[in-house]
């Protein structure tokens, strides 16, 4: 779903009343465990934790005045997504974040290539998305961002 507002703070009031207090938390998570250097804004409609430009001057392939996006978080019709670019491009994280999940949830594993979808906001399981967050600084993300490029 997507809402038609300009900051993270509209976007929490616009969403269903029901996925508040799991939304809110998994945001809460996710500032309090992204490493230093990456910065909170509005991305694609959604909270997105982003390399800014004073850090990565070129900004995103695909548009060079955004930032380099790193993770977005949204509250779709049926699930609340965790987009997470460094799963996407890094298959070790991936393997490791697979192995984890089935440790800290009963519930399968839902996922797309960078996003992980939560049907069920009971199961949403908040240390293990505070480990995968912590895990990538963003010179390791703008790192693996570039030799991505060249390939």
């Amino acid at each position: 779903m997507k809402y038609e507002v300009s900051s993270v703070a509209e976007y929490l009031e616009a969403i269903p009343e029901e996925r508040k207090p799991a939304f809110n938390r998994l945001l809460e998570v996710i500032q309090e465990n992204i490493p230093e250097g990456f910065a909170e804004t509005m991305l694609y409609g959604m909270p997105a934790f982003v390399v800014p430009h004073s850090m990565y001057p070129d900004g995103y392939h695909c548009k060079p005045s955004d930032p380099l996006p790193f993770v977005n978080i949204a509250s779709q019709k049926n699930f609340i997504a965790l987009y997470h670019m460094g799963i996407y491009a890094d298959r070790e994280l991936l393997a490791w974040f697979e192995g984890e999940y089935p440790k800290h949830s009963k519930t399968k594993l839902n996922m797309g290539k960078s996003c992980i979808r939560f049907k069920n906001i009971k199961t949403i399981p908040y240390d293990l998305i505070a480990e995968l967050i912590r895990k990538m600084p963003p010179e390791k993300w703008i790192g693996i961002y570039e030799a991505s490029r060249q390939k």
